[in-house]
């Protein structure tokens, strides 16, 4: 684990550090080819340079978001608001985190991405990048 990834995580309370190890862990040993690092302020894994899953603490629990989860058909994620295609889960203890469930959601982030890295150039708009129809 990256030291910023570490730094984040130890200033968590306690119960949180415990949801985010295990997010770190399962998203870790479910993607290949990534980069992690602290953006935003918060720990977020990419696939040549194109955004696809992070996670923050919120006031109400811990946030796993996939930068293009609304593609994922998954009923427990809920889709964000607005122009953009993420969803998300907020977990507040860790028994809720149920892993089967994200290594599923890990592995679809890596073959269902919008393009959010040329977003910037592209003044805003998202274009498929890769498994979306």
């Amino acid at each position: 684990m990256k030291e910023e990834i570490a730094t984040y995580i130890s200033l968590l309370d306690e119960n949180y550090q415990e949801i985010a190890n295990r997010l770190f862990e399962t998203i870790e040993a479910n993607l290949v080819s990534t980069e992690n690092k602290i953006w935003h302020r918060h720990p977020v894994w990419f696939i040549d340079g194109n955004p696809i899953v992070g996670f923050d603490k919120l006031k109400n629990g811990l946030r796993l978001m996939f930068w293009s989860g609304a593609n994922f058909d998954e009923n427990q994620l809920k889709i964000g608001s607005g122009k953009f295609k993420d969803a998300s889960i907020t977990y507040t203890s860790l028994d809720q985190v149920n892993t089967d469930d994200v290594k599923r959601w890990v592995e679809k982030s890596a073959k269902i991405q919008w393009d959010y890295k040329n977003i910037v150039k592209r003044k805003g708009k998202l274009e498929p990048l890769v498994g979306i129809e």
